[in-house]
């Protein structure tokens, strides 16, 4: 993982020194915070983790936990819970139950209360400590903020939704973590998705998480841990649980012999890809090209964040680039699926990512539009390094689950009905709103659904579609917009004639900004 001022790090790190004798964010106390599901869906009881890393060098006692939640309505509630959480692990994960709260939007204060121990769990000189939502050096404490859904989360009748790129505590290294596959379940639960990819860097299977310089004896035993763990949690058969999937973000050389990323959704064995992972200096030459990967295995592969901007330096010491429509090998038996270029926040690399994406559909090339969250572990929000060993930073970006991918399903969720449905072309992205197609006899009917959660009514709903000529091919001029309603209600419905298109689309915005896209109803 980069180093580089600019680069979004996440999950600060404040121990990694880099083998130099200072770091204005060292602290002899272990990294705690609290972290919480971003909103809650009915039935589920809001709940909070107290995330606790690296006390397997800093033992520490936590005492209890202040809570105070204000909410919409002049909600107000406070709360002190005794804990006596004897934190040694390197990674911990400790719930803290909220309670019953009405639907309503929460903004909620935490003062954790700690003390050192020694290896024998007794107190330390140290006196007891209390801090605000975190004891991150010279980072200002910010609220947990979560909303208590009214309605289940819309979606499309027949269809899963999932996360496609998080996450877990198996991507560790300099300056970031993840949370565990269990702790990434229940938050799936609360947010309510149905499936849950979990794509650890392949460079972090090469490392151990004791020392992040140090080579494992091999990758594959730790990328069949994670696997272990997610098959455990599956097996649970615990009630209405989302599928969890042991999958992959594989460092790959593009056509260009740079290092861009690829995730894959399930595959049947360790994929390497070690190109960019920051331990080798200016050595960053990837270790396979895409279309090796690709016939490495036979998983659904995606371009994730495609055409995320990046600095100079991050080019030149990391090799790192951008894909290309080469990189996609569309004329081999196994191609890339789609392409990820919703990641978290509708930035510039989601501008340019759908840009390129809708090239490909006017050349053909129907592959999917993914969305997913690059969250390591950030529940809530994220907190990371702005500047290495001297600063850190805070946002509300790459929250996990809140950019989902919805696929239609015909038979009962599984991995393999999941490979089933997006070897298919029906899906959407969305951060809120349910909007999906269906194909008739020579016409498509777009759905649009919303609750008021999300922003009730529609601010617009847009079908984009592009002509076949006589002789089969695309018309070569962009995309006509073939309706465009304004102030739609929350339940709009529109068929459009489908005569002479290769295909039809639709995008749609909600009064409070969700957004979500539908992929491309291919026509004959």
């Amino acid at each position: 993982m980069s180093i580089l001022p600019g680069e979004k790090l996440h999950y600060a790190e404040t121990h990694f020194k880099f083998k130099l004798p200072w770091s204005l964010l060292y602290k002899p106390w272990p990294e705690i915070q609290t972290d919480a599901p971003f909103q809650f869906v009915p039935g589920i009881e809001p709940t909070l983790w107290i995330v606790v890393r690296d006390a397997h060098h800093f033992p520490t006692l936590i005492e209890k936990i202040d809570i105070s939640i204000a909410g919409t309505e002049d909600f107000r509630e406070s709360k002190t819970v005794n804990l006596q959480i004897r934190a040694t692990e390197q990674f911990g994960f400790y719930p803290v139950k909220l309670g019953k709260l009405p639907a309503g939007n929460y903004d909620i204060d935490c003062r954790i209360f700690a003390k050192r121990i020694n290896e024998n769990g007794e107190p330390t000189a140290d006196k007891e400590r209390s801090f605000s939502r975190w004891n991150l050096p010279g980072l200002k404490p910010a609220p947990l903020k979560i909303q208590v859904l009214a309605e289940e989360p819309p979606k499309a009748p027949g269809f899963v939704a999932g996360e496609t790129h998080c996450h877990t505590h198996y991507s560790a290294d300099h300056v970031e973590h993840g949370a565990s596959p269990a702790v990434l379940q229940q938050a799936a639960k609360a947010v309510g998705l149905d499936f849950v990819s979990c794509t650890d860097h392949a460079y972090d299977f090469a490392y151990t998480t004791e020392d992040y310089t140090k080579e494992a004896d091999t990758p594959l035993t730790r990328f069949d841990m994670l696997r272990e763990e997610i098959r455990k949690l599956n097996d649970a058969q615990t009630e209405n649980m989302p599928l969890m999937i042991a999958g992959e973000e594989v460092s790959s050389g593009n056509s260009k012999g740079e290092n861009v990323h690829m995730t894959v959704l399930g595959p049947e064995g360790y994929l390497p890809g070690l190109g960019d992972c920051g331990r080798n200096w200016l050595d960053n030459k990837p270790t396979f090209r895409i279309s090796k990967l690709l016939e490495m295995t036979t998983a659904h592969c995606f371009a994730a964040h495609p055409m995320q901007p990046m600095g100079y330096l991050e080019k030149f010491v990391f090799r790192r680039g951008y894909w290309s429509h080469k990189d996609l090998n569309l004329d081999a038996s196994h191609k890339i699926r789609g392409i990820q270029f919703w990641n978290g926040i509708r930035d510039e690399g989601f501008k340019l990512g759908r840009d390129w994406w809708i090239e490909e559909l006017g050349k053909g090339n129907f592959l999917l539009p993914i969305g997913g969250n690059d969250a390591h572990g950030d529940l809530n929000d994220t907190t990371s390094v702005s500047l290495p060993l001297i600063s850190l930073r805070h946002s509300r970006e790459h929250v996990f689950g809140k950019v989902r991918t919805v696929v239609k399903l015909d038979s009962p969720l599984t991995l393999n009905s999941l490979n089933e449905a997006f070897a298919g072309d029906n899906c959407y992205i969305t951060d809120g709103p349910a909007l999906w197609w269906e194909r008739g006899e020579k016409k498509v009917t777009f759905h649009a659904r919303n609750t008021q959660d999300f922003g009730g009514a529609f601010r617009y709903i847009r079908i984009y579609g592009r002509r076949r000529h006589n002789n089969g091919k695309l018309a070569p001029h962009e995309e006509l917009c073939m309706e465009s309603l304004v102030a739609a209600p929350t339940k709009t419905d529109i068929s459009v004639n489908a005569d002479n298109f290769a295909y039809l689309r639709a995008e749609c915005e909600t009064a409070t900004g969700k957004f979500a896209m539908t992929s491309a109803a291919v026509l004959a």
